[in-house]
């Protein structure tokens, strides 16, 4: 059944993405603003592979450090600047739209180039998820080049980059945004649909969409558990932050420095501490010491109040919360592919523990 985005969905969807992002992947809320100002009482569809068969497909997101997308707004050409630009570069025209990834703000800045652009747009993503970098595409991980691809930052400037492999990409995207005002939008190169979809993660937005919906049926007076399970997931602890803890930059994988951290939780029915390693992400919870869930499923904090998802960077001592673990993508449990997205692939020497697939 095909999935359709109106106006009150976009609410559910923002609240879905950032379940997907695990407290990364950005603010999705700019972006919910702003897909509902091109919307407006329009509709958008998310469309399998088989509704563009013979077309091409481009993923598009953003990439650098999304916090300052608040402060340098995108203009709204970046988008199309870089499809263009790699268009022009592959002398093959773009037919639809997909997401680089799922979590955060990336799971609606697709959408937004789509409605702008005037294309469809296809359910699929690298991630199905938030992970930092860009190695960690399942294009890359699955053996397939990411180039050529084409950078364009708010400022006018592109920059398309090719014969570079994934590790190579990420240094050069990192560079590019570093002296480009923080961020730009990245477009990878048209591929056929068929080949496009087939390693990537499928139906993504519409899980977040989902989830959103569940998410916003709760009650209020829904107890943990009852959270955890409406959703999916396990309930890994219910009380208050006691102490957030940030160590600055650590390199990991290829080329990304990113801070690394420990929330700590106190569980208010058993005293047990959980506690959570950090990157970009939530990757690793431990309860009194024993690791119970890890990356690539999701870990998501929320507000014990609200039960809105709190962010990594966002989160503070004395914070009451819900800890709660749900089932990441499917594409991740198989073979080698979980070893680059698994704890290990962070520096974390834990084997990843999964919950049951949902």
């Amino acid at each position: 059944m095909t999935t359709v985005i109106r106006e009150r969905d976009l609410e559910a969807l923002v609240v879905g993405v950032t379940l997907l992002g695990s407290g990364g992947g950005g603010d999705s809320r700019a972006f919910g603003r702003i897909l509902q100002r091109r919307l407006g009482t329009g509709d958008l569809e998310l469309l399998d592979a088989a509704d563009v068969a013979d077309g091409y497909l481009s993923p598009v997101g953003v990439v650098g450090a999304t916090s300052v997308l608040s402060e340098k707004l995108p203009s709204g050409r970046e988008f199309a600047t870089a499809v263009q630009a790699v268009s022009r570069w592959t002398d093959q025209p773009v037919d639809g739209l997909m997401s680089l990834e799922a979590g955060g703000l990336n799971g609606l800045s697709a959408l937004v180039a789509a409605v702008d652009m005037g294309l469809p747009f296809v359910d699929a993503d690298l991630m199905g998820r938030a992970l930092p970098r860009l190695d960690q595409f399942s294009w890359a991980v699955a053996g397939r080049s990411l180039t050529p691809c084409a950078l364009s930052e708010p400022g006018g400037q592109v920059v398309v980059v090719d014969n570079i492999d994934p590790a190579g990409l990420e240094r050069a995207v990192r560079s590019f945004v570093v002296h480009t005002g923080g961020w730009a939008v990245l477009a990878l190169a048209p591929t056929p649909a068929a080949a496009a979809i087939s390693d990537a993660v499928n139906g993504s937005l519409a899980r977040a969409l989902e989830l959103g919906r569940t998410h916003a049926g709760l009650p209020v007076s829904a107890a943990p558990s009852e959270v955890a399970g409406a959703l999916g997931g396990r309930l890994l602890g219910d009380g208050r932050v006691d102490e957030v803890a940030r160590y600055g930059g650590r390199s990991h994988g290829a080329g990304g420095a990113f801070g690394r951290g420990t929330v700590c939780v106190v569980d208010e029915p058993s005293r047990a501490v959980v506690r959570i390693e950090t990157e970009n992400e939530y990757l690793l919870a431990m309860v009194d010491g024993e690791p119970v869930v890890t990356t690539p499923d999701l870990v998501c904090v929320l507000d014990r109040r609200t039960l809105q998802p709190i962010a990594v960077d966002a989160i503070r001592s004395g914070d009451e919360v819900l800890v709660i673990a749900l089932p990441g993508p499917e594409w991740w449990r198989h073979g080698e592919r979980l070893t680059h997205v698994g704890p290990r692939a962070f520096g974390l020497t834990c084997d990843p523990l999964l919950l049951a697939a949902s």
